[in-house]
């Protein structure tokens, strides 16, 4: 039977707070928008934000994670060169075929500069050249892209595809998972993310008359909103003008989802209004410091009966700016937990209440490694449970 969790009281008094807080309020023009604060986990804003709604291009973030968990498990090289073939070019050449890299027939381009293709100017002839590349087929890649999905818990997302083309509705997503695709990217490979999200612009190609071709990012908040660092526009007739983005400063991340905008001005103009409002209207107060000690979780079967649980970053909550809250904070887990744990195990979270608010969840890690119990120790402990002492 699984146990339910461990829920203890804790007193925080480094941290005062008046009395009352009042939930700020956003009024955008997106029918479809999510808002994260990922350093503490707080949803600030959220309309429509299970939906199930065209990905567009912002399908593509699939396509360069996946190749970022192949990268990071060394199944493929960034120096690794695909080819380029004549019939993938023909289908994504020309007007027609959307956003464009510019690639040529029989071309050879690295996975490094298929994936500047791919994030940077959102190149359809790119994504293609490396779906085919890494798995045969691009059906064979979206069918990687959705184990991935489900391995991510993206409960509201299918990929018939790995450019977000309209393809008669097998590819679908919500905000909130594009959200926390966006999330799961930036802290699984925060290199990958820097490298290739942060880019300002692309050269690759060339004109009829012989010059290179350089396009810009097409991220909406880069250059307007301070810390702006991803991630990925779309848009096609059925999805309407998306975009998810996210942006850092002074020690907080948020991440942000828009979608069903009418125009690609108005996407520029909300998206930098919804992130501004982001960190404008909330700020951050901080709770514990990194590796700072809260509290002890009991141990099953382990060389000691309990373990001690501390931060394992600066752990903070959001909050109204200019305000702060009562709050209520919890130790919650599930136990006793099993050993053997790891040092720095992420094994119980604190559980941060406050009015107006869904409660916020931190991590909590074990402060030292547990082992298991040697056969006598499981014998004694087997024993005091059945006295009734376990």
């Amino acid at each position: 039977m699984k146990k339910a969790p461990a829920l203890l009281a804790l007193a925080l008094a480094a941290v005062a707070f008046p009395t009352q807080a009042e939930r700020p309020t956003y009024d955008g023009e997106a029918q479809i928008a999510y808002l994260v604060d990922i350093s503490s986990g707080a949803v600030l804003f959220e309309r429509n934000a299970q939906r199930r709604i065209p990905p567009a291009s912002m399908a593509k973030m699939m396509t360069a994670h996946v190749a970022f968990d192949l990268l990071a498990e060394e199944e493929i090289t960034l120096d690794q060169e695909c080819t380029v073939q004549p019939d993938t070019w023909r289908q994504w050449h020309g007007p027609s075929a959307g956003s464009t890299m510019f690639l040529s027939p029989g071309e050879q381009v690295s996975i490094e500069n298929l994936l500047y293709g791919i994030v940077t100017v959102s190149g359809n002839d790119a994504s293609v050249v490396l779906a085919e590349c890494l798995s045969g087929t691009e059906d064979a890649f979206a069918a990687l892209m959705n184990r991935k999905a489900e391995e991510l818990g993206l409960e509201n997302s299918n990929f018939g595809n790995s450019t977000g083309w309209p393809d008669e509705g097998r590819s679908y997503v919500s905000a909130e998972d594009l959200a926390n695709l966006a999330i799961a990217t930036i802290e699984r490979y925060p290199e990958y993310y820097s490298q290739f999200y942060g880019r300002r612009e692309f050269t690759w190609g060339e004109t009829m008359s012989g010059q290179p071709i350089t396009q810009p990012n097409r991220n909406p908040i880069m250059g307007r909103v301070d810390g702006a660092d991803g991630l990925k526009t779309g848009h096609t007739e059925e999805a309407g003008f998306g975009f998810t983005g996210s942006a850092a400063q002074d020690g907080r991340r948020l991440v942000m989802v828009l979608a069903g905008l009418d125009s690609y001005g108005l996407r520029v103009s909300e998206s930098t209004r919804f992130m501004q409002w982001g960190f404008n209207a909330w700020q951050a107060l901080t709770l514990l410091s990194s590796g700072n000690r809260v509290g002890t979780a009991q141990v099953q079967g382990g060389s000691e009966s309990e373990v001690g649980l501390v931060a394992p970053r600066d752990l903070a909550v959001t909050i109204p700016a200019g305000l702060a809250a009562d709050r209520e904070v919890k130790i919650a887990y599930q136990g006793p937990i099993r050993a053997p744990i790891a040092e720095g195990q992420h094994i119980a979270d604190l559980v941060v209440e406050t009015p107006d608010m869904p409660p916020q969840r931190l991590p909590l890690v074990a402060e030292q490694a547990v082992e298991e119990s040697g056969f006598f120790g499981r014998v004694w402990a087997g024993l005091m449970s059945l006295l009734g002492f376990g």
